[in-house]
């Protein structure tokens, strides 16, 4: 009874409330004014981060239970109040949360949630899978990772961050290039690089300069620094054959897959990037000091019997200051590099029509003294249209870059090791070049002379698509690239001391000019059908493409003045040392069928026949393909009810065949050339190559075992492969006996090398709340190179530098066995033991520089509006030191501070022999092999923290439309390793390192 009391007196409470307040509010509700606020039609658009829309997506009004879902085309029309917040959510993609803010009109993108892998899409090249269903094996780096690093080449950024894929840089200079290996070396003398292909068009990777001129950079300038990594929304690499076998011939190295970024459905969006970055030559060598030095040059004298010094000998016979020191790593590389970056873009479109317009310019100086830099301008344009009815899509893309380097001709990196520590002041008193009364070249005359580079590349995509009926697709590929590059190397006299009186007629200048324009066409079809849960998806298609490459070579010396040095006609002399045209042609067709049963027992088989002009008859068409399968076991529901942790498990597997064909053009062909001699005033033809119609392709059959899994919600990703490329049929050359005026045939041997690792991922969300998020990722990369097999080694021209059993990179060496305590000289062992140290017989034991393992580790830290990331890069491996390629100890010339530790008298055992000025023949042999023995070879593993990134997002309190980034980013910022002589991973001998970089920069949405 008391409990009905008390509800009676609630119920009587209501009432009463609700007589007194009814007259207020028809009082309010006479005079216009309402509680809530009035309800409007909001309506819109959902999209994904590519522009398309997305159908099915729910949409919830966060204050009232009220809701709708997307249509066909993405749109969407809900009632709601100016001060409401939808919420929009759909599998596979990130839910968000957008306030209305009183517009009527609203344009949303979802972002996929890489959790979930059935709805994760990847571009296979001529189709896209999902990460859930894809049998064969692709890595991928999306803009956000490009983004965090400050790099000039896309290559660049995929260093530490992909399984199999290993990357070096060639230097630290602006605008050089990088050396790319996708699971090994495959071919002995045949090309090794992938498959570029940017947009869908190939993209041609090997270099057009002319390498007279670009010595300072390696010889070659990267054809990819003229893609803009600020234009690139992913890159997909292809390895195995069941992903590149598609490619055919093309994909025998691998495919690198480069999207550039495109418009976006909504309103017109503009995004500002601005940064700048300082850099810095990082770990110098531990050189000698000045009283080390003169030490090690007096010994010499001494160990030779010279009590008098020569007079060119300034360093110690008193013409230089014997307590000068100058540290000139320092002076000549210790500068600072400034690169500011602009880019600025728009985008926006309507469901139908969608544009993205881009312009990025980026300038850098060098560490070098003197004014030196490198420019980089680029233009992107993309377009995507589709009909009403969704059936017809045009897509265009156009990107243009010009590439501007202008460098001293030489690298002083070199010269800043060896060069005396008590050397002269760069300049004198009056701040002219300091010659010190002609007993030294000033290093700083290397500056006169300039190499340039004007690199202009156009990329053009077209691609157009029709549903001819439902489920059957018709599609166009096109595309067209052209580059341009003119580059030169000025060799003034000014770069001679002037007490040699040399003039403008002692200058020389090599130019060149090269163009290379290639054009694709690409017709396809394809279907998709479903049938009681089996889907099939046919693909057919045919590839014809076309490219011609010109190059031009001139040598000029002689000119009346040097301010004639531009322009080459001025020369008294002028030879032209190379001028070729170049023409590829290659046509194909290819297909593939894919079937799924039951989402979860998938075959993929992909099939191609390639053509390609450089090949002789009979010989010009080869037919590649693949077979891939996938068991989703994890869909099995003995499975799912044995282990409930386990979300995701798949067992994958391929075999197939590509061909490689990147021997250059016309190798089969009878051809001559300028033989140098007149007969009767007529130049004469001389031949240079012999036909070999038999020239045919090489053949690489590539397998591989993979296993992947998905634990607690795919919160944790692991993968595991395990691959084996084997390839034949090998491109080299055959030695030909002297009598018939040729030193060998290119043609087929019967070699197989052999390529084989284990391959390990894992990627993690260790924590995700709103307020903290922590993922964690790591790829792990085990691989063996070898020759199997090489009928015929010995009696080739490779029987000195290949093993049967060895990796291809190796180098066959002398065996030091220390310093003979009696004479102070190296010794070594003598394999065949005839007595004598000789080459090749004794140069049996194998260097081999090759990593023995690489991988990265990848954290990434999100707290509120900060986000952190950093990687880190490790490698396994042994490099060259500083014995390889260097003087001997007691010569003018400066060394690491190892030499300390040698032989000075009868009895003693330093690893070091006795230093020597030239005099002691037995020593200055001793040396030479001992620069070419395993004592030239030592661990250079290292861990580096290659890139961190801390990035703050402003809030954006007063709704004022505008969004800002702030980043600090960090590039090469720390390595540890024992290696002392420098980079560790660089392989440059003296060239300059991979710069250590630090970058503030901010981003303007608005």
């Amino acid at each position: 009874m008391k409990q009905l009391s008390i509800c009676m007196r609630r119920v009587s409470l209501l009432m009463l409330l609700y007589i007194f307040l009814m007259p207020s509010c028809a009082l309010y509700m006479q005079a216009g004014t309402v509680l809530e606020p009035p309800q409007a039609t909001v309506s819109g658009t959902v999209t994904d981060t590519s522009g398309n829309p997305l159908a099915g997506v729910n949409l919830v009004v966060e204050s009232k239970r009220i809701g709708t879902i997307s249509g066909l085309d993405g749109s969407f029309s809900i009632q709601a109040s100016p001060s409401d917040v939808l919420v929009f959510s759909m599998v596979g993609f990130k839910p968000l949360t957008v306030p209305i803010s009183g517009r009527d009109k609203i344009a949303v993108m979802l972002e996929e949630d890489v959790t979930q892998l059935g709805e994760v899409v990847l571009n296979a090249g001529y189709y896209t899978v999902t990460e859930r269903e894809r049998t064969g094996n692709i890595s991928k780096v999306t803009a956000s990772e490009i983004e965090k690093q400050p790099v000039s080449n896309p290559l660049a950024a995929l260093q530490g961050r992909m399984a199999g894929v290993n990357i070096t840089q060639t230097s630290g200079l602006p605008g050089a290039g990088f050396n790319i290996q996708i699971r090994g070396r495959n071919s002995i003398a045949a090309g090794n690089d992938p498959l570029y292909i940017v947009d869908g068009v190939p993209f041609a990777s090997d270099p057009i300069n002319n390498t007279q001129t670009s010595g300072i950079l390696g010889g070659s300038i990267s054809p990819l620094n003229g893609i803009n990594p600020a234009d690139i929304e992913k890159i997909e690499v292809l390895k195995d054959a069941d992903a590149t076998a598609i490619y055919g011939s093309r994909g025998a190295n691998g495919v690198v897959l480069i999207t550039t970024k495109k418009g976006r459905s909504g309103k017109a969006e503009v995004n500002i990037h601005l940064n700048t970055t300082l850099g810095r030559a990082t770990r110098s060598m531990d050189l000698l000091s000045t009283p080390q030095y003169l030490e090690m040059r007096r010994e010499a004298f001494a160990n030779d019997g010279i009590e008098e010094y020569p007079a060119n000998a300034h360093d110690v016979n008193g013409n230089w200051d014997q307590g000068r020191y100058t540290d000139w790593q320092k002076e000549l590389i210790g500068g600072t590099v400034h690169r500011t970056m602009a880019q600025a873009s728009v985008s926006g479109g309507s469901n139908g029509t969608r544009y993205l317009m881009s312009g990025t310019y980026q300038r850098e100086n060098t560490v070098f003294p003197g004014e030196s830099g490198y420019q980089k301008g680029s233009v992107l344009l993309n377009l995507d249209h589709s009909s009403d009815d969704g059936r017809f899509k045009l897509h265009f893309s156009g990107n243009y870059v010009v590439d501007d380097n202008d460098l001293p001709a030489a690298d002083l990196t070199l010269t800043s090791r060896t060069l005396a520590p008590n050397a002269p002041a760069l300049y004198d008193d009056h701040g002219e070049l300091n010659w010190a009364d002609n007993t030294w070249n000033n290093p700083l005359a290397d500056l006169e002379s300039r190499f340039s580079s004007i690199t202009k590349t156009l990329t053009t995509n077209g691609v157009a698509t029709y549903e001819v009926v439902k489920g059957l697709m018709a599609k166009l590929n096109m595309g067209y690239t052209d580059t341009r590059m003119k580059d030169s190397r000025i060799l003034p006299s000014t770069r001679y001391n002037p007490y040699y009186g040399a003039d403008s007629r002692y200058s020389v200048v090599y130019k060149g000019i090269a163009s290379r324009a290639s054009w694709i066409l690409e017709p396809q079809l394809q279907w998709q059908g479903r049938a009681k849960g089996l889907k099939i998806d046919v693909l057919v298609g045919s590839t014809f493409q076309q490219e011609g490459k010109e190059q031009l070579g001139l040598y000029g010396e002689g000119f009346s003045s040097n301010h004639l040095l531009d322009d080459i006609s001025a020369a008294n002399y002028i030879d032209v040392n190379r001028n070729t045209h170049d023409s590829y042609r290659y046509q194909a067709v290819f297909g593939r069928v894919n079937v799924a049963y039951q989402k979860k027992y998938i075959l993929n088989l992909t099939g191609r026949r390639d053509g390609s002009s450089r090949f002789g008859p009979g010989r010009q068409f080869a037919n590649f393909g693949a077979i891939g399968a996938a068991w989703l076991f994890s869909e099995e529901s003995m499975i799912k009810g044995a282990f409930p942790f386990l979300s995701f498990g798949k067992l994958r597997g391929s075999y197939g065949t590509t061909g490689n064909d990147q021997i250059g053009d016309y190798q089969f062909f009878e051809s001559y050339g300028l033989g140098g001699v007149n007969y009767d005033g007529v130049e004469t033809l001389v031949p240079s190559r012999l036909f070999n119609p038999d020239f045919g392709w090489e053949r690489n059959d590539k397998l591989e075992v993979g296993l992947e899994l998905g634990l607690w919600r795919d919160r944790i990703l692991l993968a595991g492969n395990y691959y084996r490329n084997r390839s034949s049929n090998q491109l080299v050359g055959i030695p030909m006996p002297g009598t018939t005026g040729f030193t060998g045939l290119q043609a087929n041997l019967d070699a197989v090398v052999q390529n084989r690792g284990v391959e390990l991922e894992i990627t993690s969300r260790l924590w995700d709340s709103p307020k903290f998020k922590w993922e964690l990722g790591m790829n792990l990369s085990i691989p063996k190179n070898e020759l199997l097999s090489f009928p015929g080694l010995e009696t080739s021209t490779y029987a000195d530098r290949l093993v049967v059993g060895a990796p291809l990179g190796i180098r066959k060496l002398y065996l030091s066995t220390g310093v003979d305590p009696a004479t102070g000289v190296y010794r070594f062992r003598d394999y065949d033991g005839d007595g004598v140290i000789s080459a090749p017989n004794d140069q049996q034991w194998i260097g081999d520089v090759g990593p023995d393992y690489f991988g990265g580790i990848v954290n990434s830290f999100g707290i509120g509006p900060f986000a952190l990331d950093f990687l880190f890069q490790f490698k396994k491996q042994q490099n060259w030191n500083y014995i390889f390629n260097g003087s001997y100890p007691g010569l003018m010339s400066n060394k690491p501070v190892d030499v300390l530790d040698r032989w000075r008298e009868a009895g003693d055992n330093g690893p070091i022999q006795q230093y020597t000025t030239g005099r002691n023949t037995l020593a200055v042999q001793g040396f030479n092999r001992y620069g070419s023995s395993n004592m030239a070879i030592s661990d250079a593993s290292f861990v580096r923290l290659k890139t961190i990134s801390l990035m703050y997002d402003l809030p954006n309190s007063n709704d004022s439309g505008m969004d800002c980034t702030l980043y600090l980013q960090g590039h090469n910022l720390l390595t540890i390793s024992g290696y002392r002589w420098g980079d560790p991973e660089f392989t440059g001998g003296g060239r300059l390192p991979p710069l250590r970089q630090i970058t503030l920069g901010t981003k303007l949405t608005f």
